[in-house]
């Protein structure tokens, strides 16, 4: 009967000493699923910029848009993991002043839309433009930045 002998004390710290793990693993668990993976885009301009993003799903190319940016603030334009490699952005500042574009025709329309295909742009009622090409190498999110400078970097992870 060696637990008759030992003090009560004894016990207290063993309690103390098995609650410390359970607590900092729950912390940790509760940490893990607090981090987000997704697509954000920030914007580092004074202006407030519309932003749109394109990718590939299962039911084909799809363009979504838009997202209101305001000056140094970002929005997250997909939520969760990123479940594609390649993902396309088109921005342009409300007042008129820039544009953050590239190579990759999708369409876009003037409210707010989700349009699947990029094929047959104006036939469809929408317009085409330029989406840039962001290679995430399918890591589970991704930023954006956007500035004023042509030539500052414009994405990180």
């Amino acid at each position: 009967m060696l637990f008759r002998k030992l003090p009560k004390a004894c016990f207290a710290i063993v309690r103390f000493a098995v609650l410390i793990p359970l607590a900092a693993g729950a912390l940790m668990l509760a940490s893990a699923q607090d981090a987000k993976a997704d697509f954000r885009v920030c914007n580092g301009t004074q202006s407030l910029v519309g932003g749109a993003i394109g990718y590939r799903t299962a039911e084909g190319w799809v363009t979504e848009g838009w997202w209101q940016i305001p000056a140094n603030s970002c929005a997250t334009l997909i939520e969760g993991q990123l479940g594609s490699r390649y993902y396309y952005l088109y921005a342009e500042d409300a007042g008129g002043g820039g544009r953050w574009a590239g190579d990759i025709n999708m369409c876009v329309a003037d409210n707010e839309f989700r349009i699947v295909g990029v094929e047959d742009c104006f036939a469809r009622g929408f317009q085409r433009v330029g989406f840039k090409e962001y290679d995430t190498g399918r890591q589970g999110s991704w930023m954006v930045q956007l500035s004023d400078a042509p030539e500052a970097p414009e994405s990180q992870n």
